[in-house]
């Protein structure tokens, strides 16, 4: 199995409100096979700091029965050392929801490139914090004077 371009990102919760009503959205491009699911891990830290880490393979766990469909490809592919570094990243007393995904749009791209003796250069991701300030520039340049 050949896998296509992987990312992760942390959805964040304050304190502990991670209900799993995202999942209709995660479910969407899945779907759609935007992306495939490689894993999913609930992590937190408490006001305390003390770490919390769950598998979602839990599915006696009603906060995370919406993503059960959603683990069908699941590789568990994030390591202890992986869970530990974004553990350790969240704020005090909040959880978060840890996404690592294949880009499957990519996957004929890739293959593409691979047959025409293409490489890829370089890839970034634009910070969120950027994001939001470009966000902002291009809607305030929107709105008529």
């Amino acid at each position: 199995m050949t896998l296509g371009p992987l990312e992760y990102i942390v959805i964040g919760f304050d304190g502990n409100r991670f209900d799993g009503s995202i999942a209709r959205e995660i479910e969407k491009v899945v779907a759609q096979k935007i992306i495939r699911l490689v894993d999913v891990v609930f992590v937190g830290r408490d006001a305390d700091g003390a770490a919390v880490i769950v598998e979602l393979d839990n599915k006696d766990d009603p906060r995370f029965a919406s993503f059960a469909p959603l683990l069908a490809d699941r590789m568990a592919l994030f390591t202890p050392e992986d869970l530990a570094t974004i553990t350790d990243s969240l704020p005090l007393n909040t959880s978060g929801l840890a996404l690592l995904f294949e880009h499957r749009w990519a996957e004929d791209l890739k293959d593409a490139l691979a047959a025409a003796g293409g490489f890829l250069v370089d890839r970034v991701v634009i910070p969120p914090d950027v994001l939001a300030e470009v966000s902002a520039e291009l809607e305030a340049e929107a709105v008529p004077a």
